[in-house]
């Protein structure tokens, strides 16, 4: 009997509305389990530009995620937050998902990777 194995696939995420070329824009895949935790899976980056970044994120297993992304000014690969927690980063989530007084639930951000590539875009909020 032979088993069909699903292909990796490629994820092109554009993220929209970066304000300047400082640092770099961070993006992280997650699985349902892993959404809104500080470790996902799949993460890519690409240098900061004004406008719109493209990042790409390779080997992804097909299947159900959100995506979460962040511009990292100062390049040291967090999201800095204030003292009440807020950020002081710009960051977004995939499907625009809105953040009302917190972040988004999955099911709002959630999409599917299909092989063997998926594109989407999403904008950056500045706080």
């Amino acid at each position: 009997m032979l088993v069909s194995h699903a292909q990796a696939a490629t994820l092109i995420v554009t993220v929209q509305g970066v304000r300047n070329d400082r640092g770099h824009v961070l993006v992280a895949l997650c699985s349902k389990a892993e959404f809104l935790h500080p470790h996902c899976a799949w993460h890519g980056s690409s240098p900061a530009a004004a406008g719109d970044v493209q990042v790409t994120i390779a080997n992804v297993p097909p299947g159900l995620y959100a995506a979460q992304a962040f511009h990292d000014e100062n390049d040291n690969r967090r999201l800095d937050r204030s003292i009440l927690g807020l950020p002081r980063e710009a960051m977004g989530f995939s499907n625009n998902a809105p953040m009302r007084l917190g972040p988004p639930h999955f099911t709002a951000a959630a999409f599917t990777v299909r092989d063997p590539v998926t594109q989407l875009s999403f904008a950056l909020k500045y706080f």
